[in-house]
């Protein structure tokens, strides 16, 4: 035991913002250094990988490794020699079972999606990428109502496809669906943009399968909406992002997709029409409504004046009311608003929604707005709303920070930043207005401390104060696992300490594996 506690404290933190390794990860206080307890990869060890997975099992290739050693934004970069690709549960198990024999340091891995560092090595680790776990195992739509149960890899556009043809539709949608998969959603607990309809993941998911730190394999698998025989282990999972264990598999309740839906895209003039405009399109539109999103003036200036949706400004074609007139170029905030229905009540409905838009304009809370007409105009409007990250990432360099806060709060940040950051930098934000978070993005035309510096901690210290959360849906990863007293009380920490220490303690041969992006992990060397 005493060797897992030694080994626990694999990542040390610094004020500064570079490592020795010379790595810069573009966050205050994240400077780490390697734990020498843990081993390093040897011939004997990639023969063993090669036994056990066959050579396409054991990636050594320095192109692969290239991508699977750096995230998606480019900010963190690992230098792992390793990459091993297991096709089932056993594989995964032996893998981890022997990782602990050796002490070799793992770090989980799925579609790399993420943007806190949590997917990716810090130093030298063995990644265990899980995307050729991609089965479904089976689909019950008939005596269970939509519960499905697959591997960890699939992606989840093909998910979300495979349900469609089915006449069911995932509970769980995100702009990076088509590289994410559903093991990394379980993971880091995502939210997505049909939260506001659906609930998270700790209410769609009926069960999970995990493999621990020493190769015991849980299986908690189960499809029942009820069971009360002891404590739901299941959603220490969900989130944990991966500090237990590697997710294998999971069942998921999906419900029936109803025969139509609509989208309204809508422009108010200020934020409190925002969140007035919610509280009616609840009150007069609950049984329809599952998402309802908001960007600001800068987030729509910015994906109009960017050519990512394939054709130059396009954008702005296709938010136009039904007389032509643009309502991009006005001081703003834009809403995306998704109506799902049944054909059979459709046109009670529409009534009603056209009904609610009428007098959301009459009374003035929307200055203007548009109905979609067809399917691709409605996939037009989203196409917007997801690709602000992309349309980000072409305009420079750009801080991230997902925060969840009082929806009366929410925007008031958004304000408050500009004022701290002054002209260095743009501010844009949007995010889930439907359930009170707030994606607020720093766009500079680089990296620079001096911004930085600016925003860290205010940001943090900010959504503190407001008694809102640092990570609303992307997790803690290496980004902000030092960060957590911000969000969480230290008794709190000291009980996630004291738990992920009683889960080993009850194993045998307890092992050496640590993700380096574990919130227990990062809490003890905080």
């Amino acid at each position: 035991m005493e060797k897992w506690r030694a080994a626990d404290r694999l990542l040390k933190f610094s004020s500064s913002c570079k490592s020795k390794q010379g790595k810069y990860f573009y966050s205050v206080a994240t400077t780490v250094h390697r734990n020498p307890l843990f081993s390093i990869i040897s011939p004997d060890d990639i023969s063993y990988f090669k036994t056990l997975l066959g050579e396409r099992g054991v990636v050594q290739d320095a192109l692969a490794l290239d991508a699977a050693n750096t995230d998606w934004m480019g900010k963190y970069r690992g230098s792992s020699k390793l990459l091993l690709q297991p096709k089932n549960t056993e594989e995964v198990s032996q893998i981890l079972k022997y990782c602990n024999s050796r002490c070799l340091a793992v770090v989980p891995q799925g579609g790399n999606t993420g943007l806190v560092g949590g997917s990716v090595p810090v130093f030298d680790e063995v990644i265990i990428n899980v995307g050729l776990m991609r089965n479904i195992l089976s689909f019950d739509k008939v005596i269970v109502s939509g519960v499905l149960v697959c591997e960890a890899g699939c992606i989840l556009e093909n998910l979300i496809s495979f349900l469609d043809d089915e006449g069911f539709i995932m509970p769980l949608d995100l702009g990076a669906k088509g590289s994410c998969q559903i093991g990394g959603n379980v993971s880091t607990n995502a939210g997505g943009l049909r939260l506001l309809r659906y609930g998270s993941l700790h209410g769609s998911v009926l069960g999970l399968e995990a493999v621990l730190a020493n190769g015991t394999v849980l299986d908690m698998l189960g499809t029942l909406r009820k069971d009360n025989t002891g404590y739901d282990l299941k959603h220490l999972f969900i989130g944990s992002e991966g500090s237990l264990g590697i997710v294998t598999k999971v069942s998921i309740l999906t419900p029936p997709k109803l025969s139509s839906v609509n989208i309204a895209f809508l422009a108010c003039e200020d934020y409190t029409s925002c969140q007035k405009l919610l509280l009616e399109a609840k009150k007069k539109l609950g049984g329809i409504l599952s998402a309802f999103e908001f960007l600001d003036s800068d987030a729509m200036s910015l994906v109009s004046s960017t050519t990512f949706l394939g054709t130059e400004n396009h954008g702005q074609e296709v938010i136009k009311d039904k007389h032509g007139q643009d309502f991009t170029s006005i001081d703003l905030r834009a809403l995306p608003l998704e109506f799902w229905y049944s054909y059979a009540s459709g046109s009670i409905f529409m009534e009603n929604l056209e009904a609610f838009l009428l007098h959301s304009v009459e009374s003035g809370l929307v200055a203007n707005g548009v109905l979609a007409q067809d399917i691709n105009q409605a996939s037009s409007f989203w196409h917007i709303r997801e690709g602000l990250p992309e349309a980000l990432m072409k305009a420079g360099a750009v801080y991230k920070y997902d925060l969840s806060l009082p929806l009366e709060k929410m925007y008031d940040l958004v304000e408050e930043m500009r004022v701290q950051i002054g002209p260095a930098a743009k501010v844009v934000a949007y995010g889930h207005l439907g359930d009170g978070n707030l994606h607020l993005n720093i766009s500079a035309p680089a990296y620079d401390d001096n911004i930085l510096a600016k925003i860290e901690p205010f940001v943090y210290e900010w959504t503190s104060k407001n008694r809102g959360s640092i990570s609303a849906e992307h997790g803690l990863g290496l980004m902000k696992a030092a960060k957590i007293h911000y969000s969480k009380s230290p008794e709190t920490v000291r009980l996630m300490i004291d738990f992920d220490y009683c889960v080993f303690e009850l194993l045998p041969d307890t092992s050496c594996l640590d993700d380096n992006h574990s919130i227990i992990c990062l809490c003890l060397s905080a």
